[in-house]
């Protein structure tokens, strides 16, 4: 650890990455991984810096989150989420280690504005590096997906927060695994 409380790799600070977590409205995943890392809380995690949410679309921004994605994070003991909808922007992608997408649309849609960012030369292009799908991380198989509840029950709501807290985990042993690797290569 550094003077700041930071992981050090060859004496040098480790720097904590960001995810951003992409559906086409809002997603609960952030709230959950929020909770699984102690996000904002002197717990934190020391290899997040940042979490957000958005949406490919503007159909929920500036709305609060569904009332069920509320219901099912609170009886999951998550009672301190707070989120406004906004749709993923160019920036986004400079910003955010880990941009992923809650299904295959979801990721193609990212890789899509990515494709037209760097047609503009306002991206490289290698920004698409760092979309991936969800359940990369922890899927029942390679490539799991969230489904979108939002025209459904509440149980499509507790599917998916089983999902997200599943692949949170995996995403958080993956993002240790690389700090790991990191620290393995500049040893002494």
């Amino acid at each position: 650890m550094d003077e700041q409380n930071q992981p050090a790799v060859g004496g040098q600070p480790m720097r904590p990455v960001s995810i951003l977590f992409v559906c086409l409205g809002n997603p609960m995943a952030e709230g959950a991984f929020r909770n699984l890392t102690n996000f904002g809380t002197p717990q934190q995690h020391l290899l997040i810096a940042n979490i957000d949410s958005c949406g490919t679309g503007a159909y929920h921004a500036g709305d609060l989150s569904d009332t069920r994605t509320m219901s099912v994070l609170k009886d999951n003991g998550i009672t301190d989420y707070r989120h406004e909808a906004r749709k993923v922007t160019i920036e986004d992608f400079g910003e955010y280690d880990y941009v992923l997408g809650m299904d295959e649309e979801n990721v193609e849609d990212l890789r899509d504005l990515v494709k037209r960012a760097a047609k503009k030369c306002v991206l490289s292009g290698d920004e698409a590096e760092r979309i991936h799908l969800y359940g990369e991380f922890g899927g029942k198989r390679r490539e799991e997906e969230i489904g979108d509840p939002y025209y459904g029950g509440r149980d499509g709501f507790e599917i998916a927060y089983e999902q997200v807290t599943r692949f949170g985990k995996a995403l958080l042993r993956h993002i240790e695994m690389e700090a790991a690797k990191e620290l393995g290569r500049s040893g002494p």
